[in-house]
């Protein structure tokens, strides 16, 4: 009843017009950068946060969560419309997304994102309101063997799968942790995989750079192959009737949402995992779960579903252990973190008892920004389907011209944007050969979270191995991740000996 009440106070500031007009700006700025490739929630943030200035504590950090959401919202965009993910949470959104607009649904397409974002969002924001303390105390308990067997279990939900080439899987995997590897050793601090003392590889490869290279510019040069350049990108309608029919389809994927909320807040509130593996797990489970998994890649409206759901409840969830213990769970609440000490605010247990119309009123905001983003999103619809029926003479430069502003903006650096053209030929040489990039891309993520959460756990068990099994966490999620390894195996063995006995 307590919460119940401070929550409503928190409205009350939530509501105040300037706090509300804040509200529906920074949802609608967030959605354009959000959509823009390379800017995403992060630089969005980082380049507005001294406009806060300007505005009272409390409008701050309102303004900069509805950024947060609106970010998160608009990065499914470009991922769907053009192929280019907006930014590295919505990398698994192009998977099914894309193919989705090319055949024509790309309004279906944008309304199960945004409504999936939604109902993530709304779960995250009533588990940050609802179970706070306890959750961060389970959050806690993760230390470096937990976190492995997660990463683990990232990887083993795309070698379990039934549609895809097990062995292909397996390569693109391991490609990804290579290309996760370039850089400095986190240990030792020697230079590894740098290929010739190459300066720009001393800071290791950025993952937008990749995601945009694989998703942007194979995806152009693939089009053009497929097409010789006569196509018209699918031509979508956008009707009151068919978002009906489009809403009525979603209620199916209700189980889906409701994983990839739960999955993706869990993972949002672990220190340094954020949205984007979130997302892919999210993905990677929803797959796995499926009775037809070799339609996911394919336009499968859940493969929209479980990213988006997860990735908005991540965001979410990445905000507890930012204002709760002062830790936070992502590049973007980083950012956050340190707007709050500059406006003299330590995050902390303290926050909550001496400042309680600021948190409670930016967890209210929090609420409104979820309805305003959804309301922006559907109401822009129309203008993001109109892109689609640009001609591909006039399209391919603007996405080109995108993919190179999106790869130069992270580090600005014209190293990373080479490597992006690299990269979209590989990833168009794959898409050939039919090898799947979505493991690839979430090794590249996961791989330089996994190798110093393996190494400091072999460290403190003197190398042994048995650290993953002896903690109750760890040894649970580690189980779940050798089943799904060792399931192809299990089919196979299943298929031979249901062959003579069907003889």
């Amino acid at each position: 009843m307590e919460i119940l009440s401070l929550l409503l106070n928190g409205f009350a500031v939530a509501f105040e017009p300037l706090n509300l007009f804040l509200i529906v700006l920074g949802c609608a700025v967030g959605l354009f950068i959000g959509a823009m490739p390379g800017l995403g929630s992060v630089n969005g943030v980082a380049i507005l946060l001294p406009m806060t200035f300007l505005v009272p504590p409390t409008g701050a950090i309102i303004f900069l969560g509805a950024i947060y959401y609106g970010a998160m919202y608009g990065g499914a965009i470009s991922s769907i419309m053009l192929g280019i993910p907006g930014a590295s949470t919505a990398v698994a959104t192009t998977f099914d997304g894309r193919p989705m607009a090319l055949k024509g649904d790309a309004d279906k397409a944008l309304v199960a994102a945004a409504t999936a974002s939604f109902v993530g969002g709304s779960v995250g924001v009533i588990l940050f309101t609802l179970f706070a303390p306890p959750l961060a105390e389970i959050a806690l308990t993760f230390g470096a063997p937990e976190i492995f067997s997660l990463m683990l279990m990232a990887f083993a939900t795309f070698v379990g799968l039934g549609g895809d080439d097990i062995p292909k899987t397996l390569f693109s995997i391991c490609i990804g942790l290579v290309f996760g590897a370039v850089g400095l050793d986190i240990i030792s601090g020697e230079p590894r995989l740098i290929f010739g003392d190459i300066p720009g590889f001393f800071h290791g490869i950025n993952f937008l750079v990749l995601a945009i290279g694989i998703y942007g510019i194979a995806e152009m040069l693939w089009t053009i192959e497929i097409t010789q350049g006569e196509v018209m990108i699918s031509q979508a309608n956008i009707t009151v009737q068919r978002i009906k029919n489009t809403l009525w389809e979603l209620l199916k994927t209700w189980k889906t949402m409701l994983m990839g909320s739960f999955l993706g807040y869990f993972v949002g509130i672990l220190p340094a995992a954020g949205a984007t593996p979130g997302a892919l797990m999210a993905y990677g489970l929803a797959k796995t779960a499926a009775k037809d998994p070799s339609s996911y890649g394919k336009g499968n409206i859940n493969g929209v579903v479980a990213p988006e759901s997860a990735n908005n409840a991540a965001s979410t969830g990445a905000m507890l252990p930012m204002l709760t213990l002062g830790i936070p769970g992502s590049p973007t609440t980083a950012i956050l973190l340190g707007g709050m000490v500059i406006w003299g605010l330590e995050p902390g247990p303290l926050v909550f008892t001496n400042h309680p119309d600021f948190v409670w009123g930016f967890i209210a905001s929090l609420y409104v920004a979820n309805l305003f983003s959804l309301l922006i999103n559907i109401a822009f619809i129309p203008s993001f389907i109109w892109v689609l029926r640009l001609p591909f003479t006039i399209l391919a430069p603007i996405i080109f011209i995108l993919c190179i502003v999106g790869g130069f903006v992270p580090t600005l650096d014209m190293h990373d944007v080479w490597l992006m053209l690299l990269f979209g030929f590989v990833g168009y040489l794959m898409r050939k050969l039919d090898y799947p990039m979505a493991p690839a891309v979430l090794a590249i993520v996961l791989g330089p979270l996994a190798e110093p959460a393996l190494r400091q756990s072999l460290l403190i068990s003197g190398g042994s191995f048995s650290i993953f099994f002896a903690r109750p966490f760890a040894g649970v999620i580690m189980v779940i991740a050798l089943i799904l390894i060792l399931l192809p195996l299990f089919k196979i063995i299943y298929d031979r000996m249901k062959k003579p006995a069907a003889a």
